[in-house]
C-alpha cells in the first residue's frame, strides 16, 4: 500500500456564525490544506498518481477560496476547519485507483482538523 500527500494553501477570512467567542468576529487566516490518498496498484511506471495532477485537482476545488470571504460560499455552510475539511473532502474527485484517505485543514500552525470517511 502506498500513500501520498500533497499540500496548498491560501488566505481567507471568515467569522464562525453562532461561536462566542473572538472567532465570531471577522478574521483571517493562511489557510493550509492537505490531502492524503492511497492506494496499491502503480502505473507503467511506477507511479500511483502523478503529484502534479494530485495538486491539481485540489487547487481546482479552493483556488476560489484564495483572498475572499468564506462565509459567501453557502455550499460549506458555516465555515469552520471541520466543514471546510468535509467539503473539500467530497468535492475531490480521482481514479478509481486512487482513494482519498484523509483531508487536513490547518487554521494556523497549531490547530488542525482532518475528516476521512
Amino acid at each position: 500500500m502506498y500513500r501520498l500527500r500533497v499540500k496548498s494553501h491560501f488566505d481567507a477570512a471568515h467569522k464562525l456564525v453562532g461561536y462566542e467567542g473572538k472567532c465570531s468576529e471577522l478574521h483571517g487566516h493562511g489557510w493550509k490544506i492537505e490531502i492524503f490518498v492511497t492506494g496499491e496498484n502503480l502505473d507503467e511506471i511506477g507511479i500511483l498518481i502523478d503529484f502534479k495532477v494530485l495538486k491539481e485537482k485540489l487547487e481546482e476545488i479552493i483556488r476560489k477560496f484564495d483572498h475572499s470571504y468564506l462565509n459567501d460560499f453557502r455550499e460549506i455552510g458555516n465555515p469552520t476547519s471541520e466543514n471546510i475539511s468535509k467539503y473539500i473532502f467530497r468535492k475531490l474527485k480521482l481514479p478509481e485507483s486512487v482513494r482519498l484517505e484523509k483531508v487536513r485543514v490547518w487554521e494556523n500552525s497549531d490547530s488542525w482538523c482532518e475528516y476521512y470517511e
